[in-house]
């Protein structure tokens, strides 16, 4: 009793020193505040901060340290693992930090933390820009930013990573920094890649890039019979690098949605797609997206002109939060014979309408940057891949993780070795040295100076370096 009532207190001198909400155990909103994106993510935190802004966040490290609380901390969007919440943890929750600020004359974007990529995307695609993000919308700017970021801009523009020009941070001592080419360099370096293992950023500021015209761009899904696979698989990994880099596309093992604009007589019917996206100019279309509308016999072809912020939403619908969800990653230099093999054997086995596989490029303007520029080390022109267990019925969580993980082991000794540090799971510190390669002890120096007791450790963690 004595303790319980200790530590109320203690919570209390915290709700009262800051802005935002203290969320506690009890409270009415407190189970909704501590679910995440992920269904299968079942954690009890000690408390819930909604922070307001940056003096809240500096307020929540410095309690957190002083009382020896551990720190979880939660931007805006998925993290399918579940590490922006821990039993016992003071989660500093950054999802009210929401507002976005475009320069259209620098061609830039300030973004707070709790943005999605939508939020970014609506404000930028008005002006003709976007800056390189993600697939879906509802994925968190924060999370994404700091672990890579590899979407449709990627072959033209790079990865998200590449286009961060600073980011505002609170360090593990409480202090606040501002870190760019310019001001704690060491910092921006291991920002962009290493996750969020070194401060909270509180916000960024991002490079943005004119696309298509006045943002729309064309794009959409081609899909082709599942027993097309192989062969799709061996068109496309020989087509991707003579394509211009204005044409992006990931290649997937999906079921088809059954809702519109999908014809019915499709619904439910397993299939290996392409989803492109070409943001050049509109009077070279037809000449660039000859060679993807002409292949094959696709069952779909979807390509049309659409905002950018279409495509990049189209599939939050799809994937809406508290889903159950298991994946497993990896990058890979190449699409060999041997993987082909192995994504056709479980692609007719996707266990669940949700389930699916993806494969990311990683080549054009993202291969020109030096492995070791940027905390981001995989540089080779290949992808990232990752699979995907995913099902709304709790019931069938054993199913998607037992698919997921059957695959990925089969695959695996065709990948490159390590996988994106924003797809791990809780697979161990071999796992999260090989998301970095070389770079892992220069990280790990940068850890030291910045956080050597390893606050922040609720995260794929970079142990302080001796």
């Amino acid at each position: 009793m004595t303790t319980l009532t200790t530590t109320t207190a203690l919570y209390a001198e915290l709700a009262a020193a800051m802005r935002g909400d203290l969320i506690m155990p009890g409270d009415l909103v407190y189970d909704q505040a501590r679910a995440v994106y992920n269904g299968m993510i079942d954690k009890h935190p000690a408390a819930i901060a909604r922070c307001r802004d940056t003096a809240d966040v500096i307020t929540c490290v410095r309690f957190a340290r002083e009382h020896g609380t551990e720190i979880a901390v939660r931007g805006g969007g998925h993290n399918v693992v579940g590490l922006g919440v821990g039993d016992g943890a003071l989660v500093i929750d950054l999802s009210l930090l929401r507002s976005t600020t475009v320069s259209p004359q620098d061609h830039t974007v300030r973004v707070d933390a709790g943005c999605t990529w939508g939020d970014v995307d609506h404000a930028t695609v008005a002006f003709g820009m976007a800056t390189p993000s993600g697939f879906i919308a509802s994925t968190g700017v924060a999370g994404l930013a700091l672990g890579g970021g590899t979407g449709y801009l990627t072959r033209r523009f790079g990865l998200t990573v590449d286009n961060l020009l600073s980011a505002d941070v609170v360090l593990a001592d409480g202090t606040f920094v501002t870190a760019s080419e310019k001001s704690h360099s060491d910092l921006f370096w291991a920002l962009r890649g290493g996750g969020g293992n070194f401060g909270v950023v509180t916000s960024f500021t991002f490079r943005c890039h004119d696309i298509g015209e006045g943002g729309t761009i064309i794009g959409g899904p081609v899909l082709y019979d599942l027993a097309d696979t192989a062969e799709v698989m061996r068109w496309y990994r020989e087509l991707l690098p003579s394509l211009p880099e204005e044409l992006n596309g990931w290649i997937a093992l999906l079921t088809i949605p059954p809702a519109p604009p999908f014809p019915e007589a499709l619904w439910g019917r397993k299939s290996c797609g392409i989803v492109w996206c070409y943001t050049g100019p509109h009077d070279r279309a037809d000449e660039v997206l000859e060679p993807v509308r002409s292949f094959g016999s696709p069952l779909v072809v979807g390509l049309q002109p659409m905002p950018f912020t279409a495509l990049q939403s189209a599939f939050d619908p799809l994937y809406p939060a508290g889903l159950q969800w298991y994946w497993r990653a990896d990058f890979f230099n190449e699409i060999s014979d041997a993987a082909i093999d192995v994504h056709v054997k479980y692609g007719a086995e996707l266990p669940t309408g949700h389930s699916t596989m993806h494969l990311y490029p990683i080549d054009g303007a993202a291969s020109r940057v030096p492995a070791d520029a940027t905390a981001f080390a995989y540089r080779d022109g290949g992808y990232n891949g990752i699979i995907a267990g995913c099902d709304p019925d709790p019931a069938n969580a054993g199913l998607i993780s037992r698919w997921t993980k059957d695959y990925w082991e089969e695959l695996h000794p065709t990948s490159a070795g390590g996988g994106y540090v924003n797809f791990l799971m809780d697979e161990g510190q071999d796992r999260v040295r090989a998301a970095y390669r070389g770079n892992y002890d220069r990280l790990a120096q940068v850890k030291r100076r910045y956080d050597p007791d390893n606050t922040f450790h609720t995260n794929q963690n970079i142990q302080p370096g001796t």
